[in-house]
């Protein structure tokens, strides 16, 4: 099957996410409110993160193991990563927008987030670890990143007790929408 890149970055552009069902379907879903990860002094973790960040048991890493964070992402007893979501995954990390922002051990992927990059937008789409801390380490280095690179927006699409404890928030589609329009106008780079 042969898949439109365009069309399906248009998609994301305008605010939209591609999931699987249960039944592996994929289809195009919106949302009423968009969880955001803030970019500015909201943003805040817990303070035993900060010793594991002290301990610098973790180096980072983008796209080091790009299908490992995509794999790492759908190991779950219920997915919404399908088999064919994976590899409009894989295409678009081809085409140069999906991304993976990785925390290493050793030789060890840790975990990671994956996303999509769209001018001055990173759009997670889904986050895992294989060592504890792993995936709350990136977070926090994927902020510094997009900080660093003038990002000005990290849209975590749906809120939950995890990224609460990193300050995310929720915003209304009006809101969004000026947002994420702002942040098409820019171009950043995540590597």
């Amino acid at each position: 099957m042969e898949y439109d890149v365009a069309a399906i970055i248009r998609g994301y552009a305008q605010g939209y996410f591609l999931m699987a069902d249960e039944h592996d379907h994929l289809g195009w879903y919106g949302s009423r409110e968009h969880t955001l990860i803030p970019l500015d002094e909201r943003f805040h973790y817990p303070k035993s993160l900060q010793r594991v960040l002290n301990q610098e048991k973790f180096t980072v890493a983008v796209n080091r193991d790009f299908m490992g964070v995509v794999n790492g992402c759908a190991n779950r007893e219920t997915t919404w990563i399908s088999q064919e979501l994976k590899k409009i995954y894989w295409l678009l990390y081809q085409t140069g927008y999906a991304y993976s922002f990785e925390t290493w051990h050793g030789d060890q992927l840790a975990g990671g987030i994956l996303g999509i990059v769209i001018g001055g937008a990173f759009i997670g789409e889904s986050m895992f670890y294989k060592i504890p801390e792993g995936s709350k380490v990136a977070m926090v280095k994927l902020v510094e990143r997009l900080r660093e690179r003038k990002f000005l927006l990290f849209d975590a699409q749906m809120m939950n007790p995890h990224l609460a404890r990193f300050g995310a928030y929720n915003v209304g589609t009006k809101e969004y929408e000026t947002l994420l329009r702002q942040a098409l106008q820019t171009s950043c780079s995540l590597e």
